[in-house]
């Protein structure tokens, strides 16, 4: 039917440049999805392809995005993407060069517009991520 093509051509333009990832868990499964991965798939499609649809922006450029962290910890807790999907620090290709730099230099220019001295950066490993997407929590109090 013709809803079904269109579904598949929407569902690959969603999906370019995103990285692989295993099929959902429904049993004891050790190459599924699981939430965090699921979680991650979502974020890579938003931050890639809706970027407007992302509530709270700080701060975007044409490589990274920040935002205000949702739930924060912190009295300043922002979340700092790039817009090209890595699952974590350990993925990272000379490819990803120019994304990584970007959001570092983003981190840099968020630390001088708030006027931070006490403050963290913080990424973390696969096992640790809720979302398993490569982002930095840039948290102050």
């Amino acid at each position: 039917s013709i809803g079904l093509l269109m579904g598949f051509f929407v569902a690959g333009y969603h999906l370019t440049n995103i990285q692989a990832r295993s099929f959902l868990a429904l049993r004891n499964c050790d190459h599924c999805f699981r939430p965090n991965e699921v979680m991650g798939l979502l974020a890579a499609i938003g931050v890639a392809k809706t970027p407007h649809l992302i509530p709270n922006i700080v701060k975007e450029t044409d490589y990274t995005i920040a935002i205000e962290h949702p739930f924060p910890e912190y009295p300043i807790h922002l979340v700092i993407f790039p817009k090209k999907d890595i699952k974590d620090i350990a993925d990272v290709t000379p490819e990803d060069e120019q994304y990584i730099i970007d959001t570092m230099a983003v981190i840099r220019e968020l630390v001088k517009e708030y006027h931070l001295d006490n403050y963290k950066v913080i990424t973390n490993g696969p096992g640790e991520q809720s979302v398993r997407y490569l982002h930095f929590h840039l948290v102050a109090q």
